[in-house]
């Protein structure tokens, strides 16, 4: 029991922080994405940690496992080189034992992604769905608050209101736009003064237009007195539609029960891969322990960029086949459990060659 926790310990804080680098490293790239669609005026800055707050038992789904493979090959690996193995070993312990004991680690591990696999990830993935929804939704007027100058979209020009009502109604309104384009080096710029406006939606609600009363309209120049003024009663300006997140989160926001009364081929793959998450961190387990043999001249990294390759490629593989049950070219019914059986199978072979070794030594 004492040797257990010790390797529990050593395991799962090299775990924890293995997983924490991974996920900073995932989030920090999210958050990356996320701002520069708010930038470009496609998604609020307010809901950006929200979203990343909901997409992170997504992201932990995937380091787990990798976190878990890491963490045994360093511990390991240490053991190895400072000779503390060989003492386990003089002491009776063996590989068996000590492949027994990171399996429960292991066992409890698969548990909790397939928790987050399974429940977790999948429903703060329709919560995220939900704000990106929302936020395609709302026009460029309905985050503005009164005195305070907006820019539109693609950088077109700046919006302002001197008050907005509770009915979404604008007062004293400032509008400026460019009219000509850069690539014709036509600099005219367009300013709009209004009593009032109010956004309109087209009968089929496919467009949005920004609708000002009792104005006028200026276009000219800037510097020159080449401009035209015109007073007008009601004017009208298309507003530009929020284009959308460029994230494919549909099949991933469904529930794992809606993925098992599917018959569509694409919804019975995903929800293969969410199956395979929690059996993927067994077989990476029985593929570290061997891989994590060293000798204290190696160092414990000796094997470490192989048996990320090796990691990688079974990754790799898990998509490339779940790629090939969505586009029908393998049959849905032989699953992704072929490619685990695989890896499983180079797990036992590294066992037996690590046994053999051992008996020609």
């Amino acid at each position: 029991m004492i040797i257990f926790r010790y390797l529990c310990r050593e395991i799962l804080s090299a775990t924890f922080a293995v997983c924490l680098v991974l996920l900073m490293i995932l989030v920090s790239g999210r958050f990356v994405k996320y701002l520069a669609n708010a930038v470009a005026g496609n998604l609020e800055p307010g809901v950006i940690f929200a979203v990343i707050g909901y997409r992170i038992p997504g992201f932990l789904e995937l380091t787990l496992p990798l976190a878990f493979f890491l963490a045994i090959l360093l511990s390991f690996g240490r053991l190895y080189v400072e000779n503390e193995m060989s003492v386990l070993k003089a002491c009776g312990i063996s590989e068996n034992q000590l492949l027994g004991y990171t399996a429960v680690m292991a066992v409890a591990l698969a548990l909790i992604v397939g928790w987050l696999s399974l429940s977790v990830s999948p429903a703060g993935i329709a919560k995220a769905e939900t704000i990106f929804a929302a936020q395609k939704e709302k026009t460029e007027l309905d985050k503005l608050t009164p005195k305070k100058f907006y820019g539109l979209s693609g950088g077109k020009g700046i919006t302002y209101a001197e008050n907005v009502t509770e009915a979404q109604e604008l007062e004293d309104v400032f509008l400026a736009v460019t009219a000509g384009s850069a690539a014709t080096f036509d600099s005219r710029l367009v300013l709009v003064v209004a009593d009032r406006g109010r956004q309109q939606k087209t009968e089929d609600g496919s467009e949005s237009f920004l609708v000002l009363d009792k104005g006028y309209r200026v276009e000219g120049v800037p510097g020159t007195h080449d401009y035209q003024i015109t007073h007008f009663e009601e004017y009208g300006s298309r507003l530009e539609d929020r284009k959308p997140i460029e994230e494919d989160l549909e099949t991933n926001a469904l529930t794992t029960a809606e993925l098992l009364a599917s018959k569509d081929p694409k919804l019975q793959a995903a929800l293969q891969w969410r199956l395979s998450t929690p059996f993927m961190v067994l077989v990476v387990t029985l593929l570290a322990v061997p891989l994590s043999r060293t000798n204290p001249r190696q160092g414990k990294f000796a094997k470490l960029l192989p048996a990320i390759m090796l990691y990688f490629g079974y990754l790799v593989s898990l998509n490339a086949m779940r790629g090939a049950l969505e586009s029908g070219s393998v049959p849905i019914e032989v699953t992704l459990l072929p490619v685990h059986l695989l890896f499983l199978g180079i797990a036992f072979m590294l066992f037996r060659s690590g046994r053999f070794k051992k008996v020609a030594s």
